[in-house]
C-alpha cells in the first residue's frame, strides 16, 4: 500500500511540475514530460527568467526516489550569464537543509579553487547532477541521473551557455563525458561536450580526503583560467 502511496505521489509531484513550467513557458513548450525550443526575442536574454521557472519545478520534483528523503531540492546558484560553469555530484547534509550546492567542507575548498583563478561564486555558476541528496550521500544512480539531468541539469547548460564547463568528480565527468574511464585518466586536458569545453578535475570532497592530490586540481583550474582569457581575447 505504501508503494502505491509512494508511486501516486510520484505522479503528482511530476504532473505539478509540468503545469508549473507550462506557466513559465506556455502551454506550447511542454511536450510529453520534456521542454521543446520556443520561439524567442534574439534581442531579449530571458534565461534569468528560464532557470527561475526550471528551479520552481525542481523545488516539488518526484520523478525519481531522490525526492523521497531531501529535505531541500538543491537546483544550483550563481551567475546565469557565468562562462565558467562548475558541475558536481549531488547534494551532501548542507546542501541538503540549505538549499544551495557547495557550502559544506567541500563547498569551502571550491570556494578557494574558485577565487584562486581570480574569479568568485557570483562570477560562476554551480550544479549538481541530481538536486536532491542521495540516502546517506551514496553516489547517485544511473537511472537517477538520467531523471535529473534531462529534466533539469540539460536545461541549465542549455540557457547559460557557458564557455568552459568545470566537471568535479567521477559521477559528474563519466556521465557527461566517458562511462567508461575515471577522472584519473580524462583530467587535465580539455574534451568537448556538445562544442562546450570540458574540462574534468577531483572533486574537493576528494581533495580533503586525498590533499595530495590538490597539486593536480590546481594544473587543471590554470588551464580553465588560461582557456577562459584566451576566449575572451578572440
Amino acid at each position: 500500500m505504501s508503494d502505491a502511496r509512494d508511486e501516486l505521489g510520484r505522479i503528482i509531484g511530476s504532473l505539478r511540475g509540468k503545469l508549473e513550467l507550462e506557466r513559465g513557458f506556455g502551454s506550447d513548450s511542454v511536450v510529453k514530460g520534456r521542454m521543446v525550443d520556443t520561439p524567442r526575442d534574439e534581442n531579449k536574454d530571458d534565461r534569468v527568467r528560464k532557470l527561475a521557472v526550471l528551479e520552481e519545478g525542481a523545488s516539488t520534483c518526484m520523478k525519481c526516489r531522490l525526492s523521497e528523503g531531501r529535505t531541500r531540492a538543491v537546483f544550483g546558484t550563481g551567475n546565469p550569464h557565468a562562462e565558467l560553469l562548475f558541475i558536481g555530484e549531488g547534494p551532501g547534509y548542507e546542501e541538503d537543509k540549505q538549499g544551495l550546492p557547495f557550502v559544506g567542507r567541500a563547498g569551502q575548498l571550491l570556494t578557494k579553487i574558485i577565487e584562486a583563478i581570480d574569479l568568485t561564486r557570483e562570477d560562476v555558476y554551480i550544479a549538481n547532477m541530481v538536486k536532491c541528496r542521495p540516502p546517506e550521500n551514496r553516489t547517485p544512480r544511473q537511472d537517477e541521473i538520467f531523471t535529473c539531468t534531462s529534466n533539469y541539469l540539460k536545461y541549465q547548460i542549455e540557457w547559460i551557455r557557458p564557455k568552459i564547463i568545470c566537471g568535479l568528480g567521477n559521477a559528474a565527468v563519466q556521465s557527461l563525458l566517458n562511462p567508461t574511464k575515471g577522472i584519473g585518466t580524462l583530467r587535465g586536458r580539455f574534451h568537448d561536450y556538445n562544442g562546450i569545453k570540458f574540462m574534468p578535475t577531483f572533486h574537493p570532497a576528494y581533495l580533503l580526503r586525498s590533499p595530495g592530490e590538490k597539486g593536480k586540481c590546481w594544473q587543471d583550474v590554470k588551464k580553465i583560467r588560461a582557456m577562459l582569457d584566451e576566449l575572451n581575447a578572440q
